[in-house]
């Protein structure tokens, strides 16, 4: 018999990430998503309905979900699904579903001066975080060397820039 367990969600957080350490020093982050869907009712009235799951990311994914989403941010989430039981203070017995993220996107712009987008597959790296104080004048960045970084380039990389197939390089 097989089996498979995937989802993939579009939301936005309904809180800050919350970032904790197992007792093994692996991060878990805690995330809350906010799904909305809109349709049009027999009676022609527009409906809408919000879907609240939450969401638990380990390791790597962890620590960049926490440094780089706040409350209100959208992010697309792809993982399994996880049953949660337990009893509560009164003795009731409770459960849930909470998505473990495997991978996941960023899809909202970056907040001025932040960068670009990360992909948390493994394939990229975030931008570095800039300072959000104002920057002095720079001579524009250039665009013939990546930005420096102390980890490893990721696997298929190469040094040089893709450009695209005709040079050009759009810079956004």
């Amino acid at each position: 018999m097989a089996n498979y367990n995937k989802i993939i969600m579009i939301g936005n957080l309904t809180r800050d990430p919350q970032l904790s350490y197992l007792p093994s020093n692996t991060p878990v982050v805690e995330i809350g998503l906010a799904s909305n869907r809109r349709w049009k009712g027999q009676d022609g009235q527009q409906r809408e309905d919000t879907c609240f799951v939450d969401c638990r990311a380990y390791g790597r994914q962890a620590e960049t979900i926490n440094q780089y989403t706040s409350k209100g941010r959208q992010i697309l989430v792809e993982g399994r699904l996880q049953f949660d039981q337990w009893q509560d203070k009164e003795g009731n017995r409770r459960s849930k579903h909470r998505i473990i993220i495997e991978n996941f996107q960023f899809l909202d712009s970056r907040p001025a001066g932040q960068g670009g987008g990360y992909s948390g597959g493994g394939q990229s790296r975030p931008a570095p975080q800039q300072p959000r104080q104002a920057r002095p004048q720079q001579a524009p960045q250039s665009y013939d060397q990546p930005p420096a970084s102390d980890e490893p380039p990721s696997p298929g990389s190469s040094d040089e820039p893709d450009f695209g197939e005709q040079g050009e390089h759009i810079p956004f």
